[in-house]
């Protein structure tokens, strides 16, 4: 029987394989290309944005507070113009 300490090295370099690996394929293809599609008339959004100086980040809206909120009737229904 193989020790597991025998067994790091192997484990460790094949880690590090499967993560560059993984992260070549991630760049190189195209599946998560269309995942969040444009604003309609961005330039316009930006506009109505910009003057409440939100700081950079990453937003999401509308964002519920609790997973209970986010099974609600209201926070379902697509929002109206």
């Amino acid at each position: 029987m193989v020790s597991l300490s025998a067994l790091w090295t192997p484990i460790f370099l094949s880690a590090v394989v499967v993560f560059i690996v993984s992260s070549i394929i991630h760049m190189l293809l195209p599946w998560h290309k269309n995942d969040y599609p444009r604003i309609p008339d961005e330039d316009a959004v930006r506009a109505a944005l910009r003057p409440l100086k939100i700081p950079p980040g990453e937003y999401m809206v509308p964002r519920p507070s609790s997973q209970k909120e986010m099974g609600s009737p209201e926070f379902a229904e697509p929002a109206r113009s």
